[in-house]
């Protein structure tokens, strides 16, 4: 069990380590978020569920942590976006397809 709680501690860095590049390569905050809101969500998940595995006696913890991490990623990238969107931060000139009216921030 332990060499499988390192594999999936090693896949789980190997996605954090995605997900920072995507944050350094997009090139506004909405690709940004989006980039590092999938990627930290799945590479925190498993890399604490990997430290769950190899401490067994931690697994029902880590779980919970875990979950938290799961719920709260995507609620609080959501919570970023907005608030970016109210502010009127704008999107990236090569962006194709915008579906929010430019001053209400509500979908056409």
């Amino acid at each position: 069990m332990e060499i499988f709680g390192m594999i999936l501690i090693g896949i789980g860095a190997a996605f954090l380590l995605i997900g920072s590049i995507g944050i350094y390569r997009m090139p506004d905050v909405y690709n940004r978020i989006q980039a590092g809101t999938k990627c930290t969500t799945l590479g925190s998940f498993l890399t604490i569920i990997g430290v769950g595995v190899v401490q067994p006696e931690w697994f029902w913890k880590t779980l919970i942590i875990a979950i938290f991490v799961l719920v709260s990623n995507p609620v609080s990238s959501h919570a970023l976006g907005r608030a970016s969107r109210k502010k009127r931060i704008s999107l990236y000139e090569k962006s194709v397809v915008d579906k929010t009216d430019e001053f209400t921030g509500q979908q056409k």
